[in-house]
């Protein structure tokens, strides 16, 4: 039996005992690995098919193309190989990810030049691939109205009289990564200790992960398990709690620890795109950890979370 639960957003939606049931299963769930597979979200799959096959387009053009929108680690646009080593957020040296992003951004602007330059930064657009600006705008609404759901559903599953995350996260930074995982054809084999991505913890509240299965795919870290292959359905979209919702729980949910493998030996061609939506709060929220009972720990400070999750940004940029 997988360490990850798979729980249903339509049977939340029905409210009552049915609702109740699904908010125990996303606690004990979480509890686990910090991972859950989510079914009924209602995002529709031909949005998510377009998106990836635009993606594949504009990661297909020329470097040469691509590096008009290269930007470091924390920008909008191409984020090119070599730059990141999500290992380093865990204190661990690991040769670059072998992998490429489009990285975009929230654009809600606040007025403060520093803030908007680092967090609500203007999107690049790649004019090659026109497609792909309308398919990801509407992707990612979806993905926040999905987000949002499951703060509110997470918040009922700890007993809390309203969901503080009604206003934490009412004009909230996040982020979405459409990530290309190429073959070894492309990439070279590789370097002892080189992953996709390396093993890390991600640094907001709840991330939402559409992925193709594959050789060289995810692994979750849970207590019992270890690393484990995560579980797959194409009907269900993978979700794991950051860091900040972790210390929000008062470290009663553990932010979840994955990885993606790099190409195997055995499907050395195996080329994937993941489309991954980092939520996170207000950029100036205040979050405030839960004390025990519900939270495992008591006396950690509150953290703001633009200061919260830079830190951590900061640790896995290359160079």
């Amino acid at each position: 039996m997988s360490a990850i639960a798979t729980v249903d957003l339509s049977r939340w939606r029905v409210g009552g005992s049915a609702a109740d049931a699904v908010a125990a299963e996303v606690d004990e769930g979480l509890q686990r690995a910090g991972f859950i597979l989510v079914a009924g979200h209602g995002v529709d799959p031909t949005l998510t098919a377009g998106v990836r096959a635009a993606a594949r387009e504009f990661f297909g053009l020329p470097d040469a193309v691509k590096q008009r929108y290269s930007v470091p680690v924390g920008g909008h646009g191409w984020i090119a190989p070599g730059a990141e080593a999500n290992a380093y957020a865990e204190g661990t040296e690991t040769p670059p990810d072998l992998k490429e992003s489009y990285s975009l951004g929230a654009e809600t602007a606040t007025g403060d030049l520093e803030v908007d330059r680092v967090w609500f930064a203007p999107n690049a657009w790649p004019a090659e691939v026109a497609s792909l600006q309308p398919l990801v705008d509407e992707y990612t609404a979806a993905m926040r109205r999905v987000s949002d759901e499951l703060l509110a559903l997470f918040a009922h599953a700890l007993g809390l009289p309203a969901n503080p995350f009604v206003e934490l996260a009412s004009r909230p930074t996040w982020t979405m990564n459409i990530n290309h995982y190429p073959p070894v054809s492309v990439v070279g084999e590789p370097e002892p200790g080189q992953f996709r991505i390396g093993p890390h913890t991600d640094f907001g509240t709840v991330t939402v992960l559409d992925r193709e299965p594959g050789a060289g795919g995810l692994q979750v870290y849970s207590d019992t398990d270890g690393w484990a292959d995560a579980p797959y359905d194409p009907d269900a979209l993978t979700v794991n709690i950051g860091d900040l919702l972790e210390y929000w729980s008062g470290r009663r949910w553990p932010s979840g620890r994955h990885r993606v493998l790099p190409p195997q030996p055995h499907a050395p061609e195996e080329d994937l795109v993941s489309l991954i939506y980092f939520y996170e709060a207000n950029h100036d929220a205040l979050v405030t950890p839960l004390e025990p009972p519900i939270g495992r720990v008591s006396g950690l400070q509150p953290v703001t979370s633009s200061a919260f999750i830079k830190e951590r940004l900061d640790a896995i940029t290359v160079g």
